[in-house]
This record gives C-alpha cells, sequence and structure tokens, in this order.
C-alpha cells in the first residue's frame, strides 16, 4: 500500500473565509425561517456538529429530517456562489502544486478527509481546479459524525475496499491547519501534519502534538519530504 494521504481542506488547501456565514444564514432561513444570529467556532469541526450546534443556538430542532435538509440547503449556497467563491477566495500558496506533485508519485494516495461535506468539498476545490488530483470515492466527510477521527476511519476503510489492505495506521498521513485535524490523526495513530496557514500557530500545533509542523504549502520539496515515510 502507498502512503495515505488525506488533506484538510478549509485553510489548508483553499481559503473561504467570510462565505461560511452567509451559507448558514441562507440555510436557516430556508429550513427554519430563522435569520443567522451567531456561528459556532467551526474550525477544524465537521459539518454535523457545526450544523447541530447552529440549530440548537436558534432554538431550532435537531432532528436527522432538518440536519438532512440543512446539508441540502448548504450544499445549495454553495453552489450558487461558486462563482464568487472562484474570484473572491484562492487556493492557498503551494497547494496546487503539491497537489499534482503526489498525484504524479506512485508512492502516494491521496484524498480528503475535512468537515465539509462531499458536495461542498467537490464545489469548493472545483472553484480553484484542484479536484482533479484527489480521489474523492475515498474521502472521509463531515455528515456522518461529529469527530474528525470517524471520518479518518472511514476513509482509511474505504481505502481498504478499493485497494486492499490492511493499512496500517502509520502509513496514513492527516494534513490539517488545526488542533482538531492534529488530535484526530492521533486518535486513529496516523501522522498528524500541521499547516500553520489558518488560525493555529506553528506552535499552537506543535502543541496539539503534531509530528512536522509546516509555515504553508508553498515549498513543494519540504512538504513531499514531510510526507514521506
Amino acid at each position: 500500500m502507498t502512503r495515505l494521504v488525506l488533506w484538510d481542506i478549509d485553510l489548508t488547501l483553499i481559503d473561504a473565509r467570510g462565505f461560511g456565514p452567509r451559507w448558514y444564514h441562507r440555510a436557516l432561513v430556508e429550513v427554519t425561517g430563522k435569520a443567522l444570529q451567531r456561528m459556532p467556532d467551526t474550525a477544524g469541526r465537521t459539518e454535523l456538529a457545526i450544523t447541530t450546534d447552529v440549530l440548537e443556538i436558534h432554538d431550532s430542532p435537531t432532528d436527522e429530517a432538518t440536519v438532512s435538509a440543512m446539508f441540502a440547503a448548504l450544499t445549495s449556497a454553495v453552489a450558487a456562489t461558486r462563482d464568487e467563491l472562484a474570484q473572491r477566495g484562492s487556493a492557498l500558496p503551494g497547494a496546487e502544486r503539491a497537489l499534482r506533485t503526489l498525484a504524479a508519485d506512485p508512492g502516494f494516495t491521496q484524498t480528503l478527509v475535512t468537515g465539509n461535506l462531499a458536495e461542498v468539498a467537490f464545489h469548493k476545490l472545483e472553484s480553484f481546479d484542484l479536484h482533479h488530483h484527489v480521489d474523492f470515492e475515498i474521502g472521509g466527510f463531515g455528515a456522518g459524525s461529529m469527530h474528525r477521527h470517524d471520518l479518518i476511519a472511514d476513509s482509511v476503510a474505504k481505502t481498504t475496499d478499493r485497494h486492499g489492505g490492511p493499512i496500517s495506521p502509520d502509513s496514513v498521513v492527516v494534513v490539517g491547519d488545526t488542533p482538531h485535524d492534529v488530535a484526530g490523526a492521533l486518535h486513529f495513530g496516523a501522522i498528524a501534519v500541521g499547516v500553520a496557514t489558518g488560525r493555529s500557530t506553528e506552535d499552537d500545533l506543535r502543541s496539539a502534538g503534531a509530528h512536522v509542523v509546516l509555515p504553508d504549502l508553498a515549498d513543494t520539496d519540504t512538504v513531499v519530504a514531510a510526507l514521506r515515510p
């Protein structure tokens, strides 16, 4: 088995800051008729956890049907703003080259472990032409659990089904910008690579237990070296 690299998206590969509250406002109004008053913390968390918090904050039901309706509305909101996202957001420096380099290297298999819904993840990466480089079919996405380590386990299980196994945890590398990404990796037994392109500093990521911390993805050789066995 090649080394399995699991990428976070937001503030690891792309910058879509400012869009999230707008998407949630539109979804909340559509599903509950209520205007968004406050967002919970979103950094490193799954869509299931964030959506549940948003509904609770706004005194709305958190049953499966309401959460599912929110997911559908969020996906529509993101799809409706893809052109604007492409214009006002950005791929982070080095992200495209890092993904392209790993995609061409038979020593790596790369996909996503992200708090985003699968459809939202696709829209975000497609906005910056990054979607070609990762295998969405074996990713771990944020609809299924409130805990990131469950998303990692889901991705590894899908990869095992696709490529055969077993996959040892130390052949799995999780790349993300928050302590939640690091904690998920450590819980699973994977290698945690922190990238200080979000709100967390390099010291924050080291303190969380990251095995390797990078300032960014700009130096492709350094990134690839960090991900190799």
